[in-house]
């Protein structure tokens, strides 16, 4: 990974991306969430991708943006999961080779679907993981290593997202995203700033793994204890350097809830609006019905579905 920031994904690069990864990622459903007033939320289901989560649209931009010799050497990444899933998808339909770099505790519902495409796993005690996200490498990657998140490629492709929001929903008076690496919501900041300069768009974190929240409150990256919890496609121990920049300049905050919340929002989407969202996906529907956001037209992002079944069971069996 470049130690140098980021820079904002303009609006050609946003609409470049979105040409490049037509037909390969879906145009989800921007709908609203019956009985939501105040903020009446619109959810953005990312969890309806091919792949279950919104890692295809900057996972598929990338690999379109490799030259035929970079893309027949292969490709990887490291990831607890959705992005492990979204690139060996995308190596199976090139037929070339993948490695996915993943924690040793990553949910077998989002490991063992990177291994049915093809994928090579190589499981890492979280800090090895982390290390090699961060670095870009790994002993065992041979091919191409596609961030996850800190890429201009990907969060073009991520941008892709905002682009829709505003176009579908002209009314938008904020949007909230889930905050894992920073690429996600950055990337649809850009796009929504670049039509809609005034709208803020805010991150959202859980309680105990909120790295932007300490980050935003110590005016740089500074390190948290981290707790592991089902939130399990967000959260991490640091804002990685190279994001802070541009995240700290086009994030309105962070809007951080807690595990009952994140719980409750699971269960509004399964029960209300028969939308399944893994933990990480529901956080940005708790954070704006917690009112974080205002009280307008909220535009959420539910970035994936890929739940482990027992989990899912046993928060709609709480509720």
């Amino acid at each position: 990974m470049a130690e140098a920031s980021l820079a904002p994904v303009s609006l050609a690069d946003a609409r470049a991306a979105s040409q490049r990864i037509a037909g390969i990622a879906m145009r989800t459903p921007l709908l609203r969430l019956e009985g939501s007033k105040a903020p009446t939320v619109h959810l953005k289901l990312e969890n309806m991708q091919p792949v279950g989560s919104f890692k295809l649209r900057g996972a598929a931009n990338s690999v379109a943006m490799l030259d035929g010799e970079d893309l027949a050497r292969g490709i990887g990444t490291a990831s607890a999961g959705n992005m492990g899933r979204a690139i060996a998808w995308l190596a199976h339909r090139h037929g070339i080779p993948c490695t996915v770099v993943v924690p040793d505790d990553a949910p077998a519902a989002k490991v063992e679907p990177v291994r049915a495409l093809g994928a090579t796993i190589v499981p890492e005690p979280f800090a090895r993981w982390w290390q090699a996200l961060v670095e870009g490498a790994h002993p065992a990657m041979g091919g191409t290593f596609l961030s996850p998140f800190a890429s201009e490629p990907m969060m073009a492709g991520n941008a892709t997202i905002g682009l829709e929001i505003v176009e579908e929903l002209p009314e938008i008076d904020a949007v909230v995203v889930p905050y894992g690496g920073g690429g996600l919501s950055a990337g649809i900041a850009c796009a929504v700033h670049a039509l809609r300069p005034e709208v803020p768009v805010y991150a959202a974190e859980v309680q105990g793994a909120a790295p932007l929240a300490a980050a935003l409150g110590a005016g740089k990256p500074v390190e948290i204890e981290m707790q592991r919890t089902f939130v399990d496609g967000i959260g991490s121990t640091r804002v990685v350097d190279a994001m802070w920049p541009l995240v700290s300049r086009q994030l309105a905050g962070s809007l951080v809830v807690s595990l009952d919340e994140v719980s409750q929002a699971v269960r509004i989407l399964a029960t209300s609006a028969r939308v399944i969202a893994e933990g990480a996906g529901a956080v940005a529907l708790a954070a704006a019905r917690a009112g974080g956001a205002g009280t307008g037209h909220v535009a959420v992002v539910v970035s994936g579905g890929n739940i482990d079944p027992p989990v899912l069971a046993q928060i709609l069996q709480r509720g």
